[in-house]
């Protein structure tokens, strides 16, 4: 245990650690209750079509025993390898309920990027894109011995056909021929669960709480990706530890969120609809916001949950800022720094206070801190250490805690922590000391109240001449330049200083600002800003513009393509 949990404090009224004893469960016996007491509800919204919870219940039992009368076994790993659509939740729900691991498979992985994941996982099913199949796994699947079942779906699936075969034609809908593979099973998702083949109830599969629930993959800073084993434990603590600080109740929010069912953070979010009864609208398109506003102005959800980077792209659409957002009591954050003056923006839209900034990763399933749901909220912190959970922060390389005030990188303790990485002994080793702490990678300072603010990442904190710069800090303040849409900084070794770094920066630049033509006129501009901003040795050396900074899957700048 670190030092005493000051930030308790902080905490709303009523906030407390829960009895461990609730999460002493699998989630699949934790919901079952849901399913029949919201039965007629709308589940799933999806492009004008509507599942209840009856119908999810249903298609996702089908599913468990078409897994199960294939051969496949508890334990078994099942990539999902789809958007987020109606088909996503019934698989990742009907791989649970065959006692089955689900791990998510982005869609927008290269061919390499998706053999490997099948591969390390030890995959035994795959369920992906039509799209997918005929342009991807046709190339890898003779390398993948342990895959014994595919299952194909297609975006409009669960469109009506009118809808589904236009969409096709014109473009809209990917497709992709799908064929029997050599010593493979392969299945069309709607054969399996649109027809009685398979019986409707849940499979009789006796789960427990140290059962494995996920094994979702984690990229890092550098190195192959890593897949954290997440138990049904981790997963219904975390739920529950966040819908107290939230005060979420059952049946009473309606959900939006951008975030991709293969990440995290929109899995997360989509097992506490399900845990809830809420109704979820689903997104299979995060970077299209004139349909995320159409359906705000038809659901008027409780709930927005997004990546910084949507909710700029939000901000930007000026039909955002003409909808009617009285419903709406919360926009969570997570994942990327969040520019306060963008922050600040969006409050301006939606109203004081709905913004919520939280804190997690892939092996804390994923919440560790928030700020609070009634209290104070400090834009651009990620709140405090949730209940149930114990903070510190540790210098990288000793890992002894820093003095108060000091930046040193966050260590999490809590029934959230991951088992361990799969098949990585020596990672996890690295990673979760004997104690319980997990090191996150992530740096932060925390103040007098508890709260807590990154400031970097271990891997992206540059050293110049001794000094270290904090690159989220450098960003941040550079990005009041009007000129400054977005900005990474990096690394770069110094020739003039063996050991040491330069800051180099990759610039976008914002629509429509004018800055005459002459690019190099604006890098003296932003440099002469910036050295107004930041101390000397933290001012970019290097600017580069871009039209468009890379992004991870989920809206992150990608500074491993910036390294490279």
């Amino acid at each position: 245990m670190s030092k005493e949990q000051f930030w308790r404090k902080s905490y709303d009224s009523g906030i407390a650690d829960l009895d461990p004893a609730l999460w002493e469960t699998s989630y699949t016996n934790a919901i079952k209750p849901i399913f029949e007491k919201f039965k007629n509800k709308i589940a799933l919204a999806f492009l004008g079509t509507e599942i209840t919870f009856g119908d999810l219940d249903k298609y996702s039992n089908r599913f468990a025993n078409m897994l199960i009368s294939n051969g496949l076994k508890k334990g078994d790993v099942i990539g999902i390898n789809l958007p987020n659509i109606p088909e996503y939740v019934v698989a990742w729900l009907g791989t649970l309920k065959a006692g089955c691991v689900v791990s998510g498979v982005s869609p927008l992985q290269s061919q390499e990027e998706m053999e490997y994941q099948l591969k390390d996982s030890d995959a035994k099913g795959l369920v992906t894109l039509d799209a997918i199949f005929a342009g991807r796994l046709v190339n890898i699947v003779s390398s993948l011995p342990d895959l014994k079942v595919v299952v194909a779906a297609s975006v409009g699936g669960f469109l009506p056909v009118m809808k589904r075969t236009l969409g096709k034609l014109v473009g809209k809908i990917p497709k992709g021929k799908v064929t029997q593979l050599n010593g493979k099973t392969v299945l069309k998702i709607e054969k399996v669960i649109k027809s009685s083949r398979f019986s409707d109830s849940q499979p009789d599969v006796d789960i427990g709480p140290d059962d494995i629930a996920y094994i979702q993959y984690t990229g890092g800073t550098t190195g192959a990706p890593k897949g954290a084993m997440l138990s049904h434990r981790n997963s219904v603590a975390d739920l529950l530890i966040v819908q107290n600080w939230l005060r979420w109740k059952a049946g009473e929010g309606l959900a939006l969120s951008g975030f991709p069912f293969f990440h995290i953070a929109g899995l997360f979010f989509n097992l506490n609809c399900i845990y809830l009864g809420w109704t979820q609208v689903l997104i299979p398109n995060p970077r299209d916001t004139d349909h995320i506003c159409n359906e705000i102005d038809k659901y008027k959800p409780t709930t927005l949950v997004n990546v910084p980077s949507l909710f700029q792209m939000l901000i930007a659409n000026p039909k955002f800022k003409t909808l009617d957002h009285s419903k709406l009591e919360k926009c969570i954050c997570a994942a990327a720094p969040f520019p306060e003056k963008s922050q600040k923006e969006l409050e301006d839209v939606v109203g004081k206070g709905k913004l919520l900034e939280v804190y997690g990763m892939t092996e804390t399933s994923p919440l560790s801190a928030m700020n609070p749901a009634e209290g104070k909220k400090k834009l651009g912190s990620i709140g405090l250490p949730l209940p149930n959970t114990d903070i510190k922060l540790v210098d990288p390389d000793t890992r002894e805690e820093v003095a108060f005030g000091e930046p040193g990188e966050i260590a999490v303790k809590g029934p959230q922590v991951m088992v361990r990485y799969y098949k990585k002994e020596e990672a996890t080793k690295e990673t979760i000391d004997e104690e319980g702490y997990l090191y996150t990678g992530d740096v932060a300072v925390q103040d007098e109240e508890g709260y807590l603010s990154i400031v970097d990442r271990t891997k992206d904190m540059i050293i110049v001449s001794g000094f270290k710069v904090f690159s989220k800090r450098v960003e941040e303040l550079l990005t009041e330049h009007p000129a400054i849409e977005m900005i990474a900084t990096i690394g770069e070794a110094d020739p003039a200083r063996p050991g040491s770094e330069i800051v180099k920066a990759y610039i976008s630049i914002t629509p429509g600002y004018d800055y005459g033509g002459d690019k190099e006129i604006l890098k003296q501009d932003i440099l002469n800003f910036a050295k107004e901003k930041v101390a000397k040795y933290e001012v970019p050396k290097i600017i580069e513009f871009m039209d468009k900074l890379p992004m991870t899957t989920v809206g992150k700048i990608d500074k491993k393509v910036l390294r490279k």
